[in-house]
């Protein structure tokens, strides 16, 4: 007539995880909701610069320039503004500028500097592939040419002094 007062494995030392599965599954389900949300409204806009001092163009600056349509526009260090394609031409100008660039760089050993300038209502896939390209045709640093911010009345363009 006796009683089990208890079994012979002791206690248990386990924690309990289902809350935190729990946890981790919601968090989970809001980051997938919410990550194309904030990805899609994302905006890269150039900065303006304050106190920018000129300086004279080097006869070797090879500048890159993109318009709002898309097209390229290249100084190979020639000091004149080339478009890549012709109007009412078709060609493809992803490939003409790493054509270009890769011919401009081969030669360059240590200055492998590109100026970039482009469009602010261009948008950003545009840019990015541009400096893709560059960077395959050896371009090492590239420098983006910005606007001077305007001055209004007083009121530097976009907030009071």
């Amino acid at each position: 007539m006796g009683m089990a007062a208890g079994s012979d494995e002791g206690v248990k030392h386990e924690p309990n995880v289902v809350p935190m599965i729990d946890i981790m599954l919601v968090l989970l389900i809001i980051f997938m909701i919410v990550t194309p949300i904030i990805s899609a409204g994302f905006q890269a806009k150039m900065p303006q610069g304050k106190n920018i001092v000129g300086r004279e163009e080097d006869t070797g600056d090879v500048v890159l320039g993109v318009d709002e349509k898309g097209n390229y526009y290249l100084d190979p260090g020639s000091g004149t503004i080339n478009p890549m394609c012709l109007p009412g031409t078709s060609c493809d100008q992803d490939t003409r500028l790493a054509d270009i660039l890769n011919q401009v760089y081969a030669n360059r050993v240590t200055d492998k500097i590109l100026y970039f300038k482009a469009d602010q209502d261009l948008p950003y896939a545009k840019v990015e592939g541009a400096i893709q390209i560059a960077r395959k045709a050896g371009v090492r640093v590239l420098a983006a040419i910005t606007e001077e911010r305007r001055e209004e009345s007083g009121r530097v363009f976009g907030r009071r002094n």
